[in-house]
């Protein structure tokens, strides 16, 4: 891996192996991010993560970084899970599964690669994925722009996610007042609970049981299994996650006649997860 400075507050990363600005961010895993018109690169995003504005670039094989090189090194390479070989992840998720089932896994697979599960921020992770229950990726960013910018701070012309403190003290009203609908209740929920100490996302992040760390986040008002999963596979590197949607549901009827074991994807369900996702999505017919 080889970092470059490039001038203008860029670097340029290359040797990254299989990395996708535009799988990664439009595969409906975080709603911060949003593509940016920019001649000079392939696919641009902006948006902001772990309280920072940051911009993301690819051209040519090569990431380009709005940072310092000190910020990639302590922030965006873990962020963009560029620390983990995925070649060997791809390779297990086909190989675990039943001879007959490796054809479609393979095409998932290929028609994903370059996705990788950022590791976001834990409470905003939770807070989007209760925002996200019954809604569309357009109106669940509205929602969350519009609340960073009354609850958030202010970074240089965008904001911050707000923090549990901040959520709670502005009360269930306020929380509505955003447009949230029947999830204000649950969000507010999450705040006072995650505000108050009642549940302590680092003690969620230390649990070595899925189920147990599953359960904890299940105690908040309206997170049920699946916000769980999400919340631990895209808030707490939970890998082993495994979120079922109606993307899933239909991807495993047409191409798994016999079912899918997603518990034989081990560690790598969460990965193999989004490569089904985005090929039903993409690709599917």
């Amino acid at each position: 891996m080889e970092i470059i400075t490039q001038g203008n507050g860029w670097i340029k990363v290359c040797g990254i192996g299989d990395f996708s600005v535009f799988k990664t961010f439009d595969c409906g895993q975080c709603f911060r991010f949003d593509s940016v018109p920019d001649d000079r690169y392939e696919h641009r995003v902006d948006g902001v993560a772990l309280g920072k504005a940051v911009s993301f670039a690819e051209k040519d094989g090569a990431l380009y970084i709005r940072c310092t090189e000190e910020e990639y090194h302590s922030l965006w390479k873990s962020y963009l899970c560029l620390d983990t070989d995925y070649d060997k992840i791809n390779e297990n998720i086909i190989s675990c599964l039943p001879e007959g089932d490796r054809a479609h896994m393979t095409l998932a697979v290929d028609t994903g690669k370059g996705i990788r599960i950022l590791r976001q921020d834990s409470w905003e992770a939770l807070c989007s994925f209760i925002i996200s229950q019954n809604n569309n990726i357009p109106r669940i960013k509205k929602i969350i722009r519009a609340m960073s910018e009354k609850y958030g701070d202010d970074i240089g012309g965008a904001y911050s996610f707000p923090t549990a403190q901040a959520l709670f003290a502005a009360g269930e009203d306020e929380i509505f007042a955003l447009r949230t609908g029947f999830r204000a209740k649950y969000i507010f929920d999450a705040a006072k609970k995650v505000a108050t100490g009642e549940l302590d996302l680092k003690e969620v992040a230390s649990k070595e049981s899925y189920d147990e760390a599953a359960e904890m986040l299940m105690s908040i008002s309206g997170v049920g299994p699946k916000v769980a999963a999400c919340t631990l596979l895209f808030g707490f590197g939970r890998t082993d996650a495994f979120p079922v949607d109606v993307w899933i549901k239909k991807v495993i009827e047409k191409r798994f006649k016999s079912g899918l074991d997603h518990s034989l994807f081990g560690s790598s369900a969460g990965i193999a997860q989004q490569y089904l996702f985005y090929y039903e999505r993409y690709v599917g017919d």
